[in-house]
């Protein structure tokens, strides 16, 4: 039946009477929906058109399911014409402030299923605060959330494409919190967060995925914090990364750091990297984290991953450790101590490549945080050995995408060529900013330039770049 004889699903009448889309929009979904023979429904054909995002559906579902319940009190039943979505009742006069669109989901998922009606006027049913913990995780998920947040006795919170908003719906009483959060805990965890009032831990959820999480108590009761861990490692190309890190995983021996603020996305970079080199070498991969988060499945490699606290004491103890354990490549999850940077150190020099993350803003500051880690006696000594071992650091940032669609990365990059070793072991970092500036043919560049280069081409609006470039003149007209 051609598009302009079907019967308009009141789904579609109410989107139209929001003024969420036009009669045109809607026209081209039902046409685009009878073309798949009517198979998907109108809810999942507006949002792969682009016409609406998960939230404006969530609100249509729930206006259809109240003008649903109108007219069964009323002893009717829908009949199709366009009157009955004219005036719908229970419907708000105009349109409700849409939150952003989250970035598209791993697997496309169907507009939400009305909830029962003794829940007409709660929030959308994904939305529902459960005290399953899985469930809230799925519905965050589905959203394409980065975060969840669950405090006690307040709104549970999602960081969607670095925006933190709210999951709708009334905030749990901290004994709520507690049970719900402490119900994901062994006993030797519980024991652990009772001692020490806080814990880091990975929670897997069966066919959805992992969660790093960091459980904490505050004067309010327990809290969590939960980041989305994809069930198998990014590729280069789906982070956005330009072909040219590849190159990295081309050394052998050395140190590579993958540096940047926390949220800016160090550790799917890493893990790209690591998953290159497990399709690419035959080699020993070994990975010191706390926790685990992306699990390398042994391709080409062997790869061995080794959990802070539950598989060894500490990184500096499973760094010691790893010297013997003939390892190819190093992976540690984070260089966060003196002695952890030093045997780091130890381990690039002595012919293995370890590859890990720091938070340092941008590659000067992460040459001097490494050397400044050590009293001053013994400076001069790491700089040496720095300006030997050091291969490569990459400083990132993630940005807001002007389409609303998530966010990209803006890189800066530093390779380690012979003038670099040199200035660094001269203790003159300060001069390497103009190769970075000129760097160009050996694939370094500098992270305000990056941002200019997705300003330019549209991809950052150019206030959201304002936020993180050092130099604003670079984004004049």
């Amino acid at each position: 039946m051609p598009p302009e004889k079907q019967p308009v699903p009141l789904l579609g009448r109410l989107a139209v009477h929001l003024k969420m889309i036009s009669m045109e929009q809607l026209t081209e979904a039902l046409r685009v929906q009878g073309q798949g023979g009517g198979e998907r429904s109108l809810g999942i054909v507006l949002r792969e058109l682009g016409y609406l995002n998960p939230a404006q559906i969530e609100k249509l579902v729930e206006a259809q399911k109240r003008v649903l319940a109108q007219q069964q009190q009323k002893g009717g039943a829908p009949n199709g014409s366009a009157a009955s979505a004219a005036k719908p009742a229970a419907a708000p006069t105009r349109p409700e402030p849409v939150k952003p669109a989250p970035p598209p989901a791993a697997r496309a998922s169907a507009a939400p299923a009305p909830a029962d009606s003794r829940n007409a006027s709660k929030a959308a049913p994904a939305a529902r605060p459960s005290t399953s913990l899985d469930a809230i995780l799925r519905a965050a998920v589905e959203r394409g959330a980065s975060d969840v947040h669950l405090h006690s006795g307040a709104p549970m919170r999602l960081r969607i494409a670095g925006t933190f908003q709210l999951l709708e719906g009334a905030s749990l009483d901290p004994s709520a919190i507690e049970s719900m959060l402490l119900g994901a805990l062994d006993e030797k965890s519980r024991a652990e967060l009772e001692d020490r009032g806080q814990i880091d831990l990975c929670h897997d959820v069966e066919g959805l995925g992992r969660f790093r999480a960091n459980l904490y108590r505050q004067q309010r009761g327990l809290d969590g914090v939960f980041r989305v861990i994809p069930p198998r490692p990014p590729t280069l190309d789906e982070l956005g990364l330009p072909r040219a890190v590849a190159k990295l995983t081309s050394f052998h021996q050395g140190m590579v750091l993958v540096t940047g603020p926390t949220g800016c996305g160090k550790t799917s970079t890493l893990a790209a990297l690591v998953d290159l080199i497990n399709e690419e070498r035959r080699e020993h991969v070994l990975t010191v984290e706390d926790p685990i988060e992306f699990v390398h499945p042994a391709k080409r490699c062997l790869v061995n991953q080794r959990s802070v606290k539950h598989h060894t004491e500490s990184f500096a103890r499973a760094l010691r450790a790893a010297l013997r354990e003939d390892p190819d490549v190093i992976v540690i999850g984070e260089l966060r101590d003196l002695e952890t940077i030093s045997l780091a150190l130890t381990a690039a020099e002595t012919g293995h490549l370890v590859m890990a993350t720091l938070h340092t803003d941008n590659t000067l500051r992460t040459l001097n945080r490494v050397v400044g880690a050590f009293p001053a006696d013994q400076q001069e000594q790491v700089r040496t050995m720095l300006a030997e071992s050091l291969r490569a650091v990459i400083s990132q940032r993630l940005l807001p995408r002007a389409d609303g669609k998530g966010r990209v990365a803006a890189l800066e990059t530093l390779i380690v060529t012979k003038a670099v070793s040199n200035l660094i072991r001269e203790s003159k970092v300060f001069q390497i900013q103009s190769i970075l500036q000129t760097g160009a043919t050996h694939g370094m560049g500098l992270l305000d330039h990056s941002i200019r280069a997705h300003v330019q081409a549209g991809t950052v609006r150019r206030e959201d770049a304002l936020k993180h470039i050092s130099d604003p003149k670079l984004l004049a007209a």
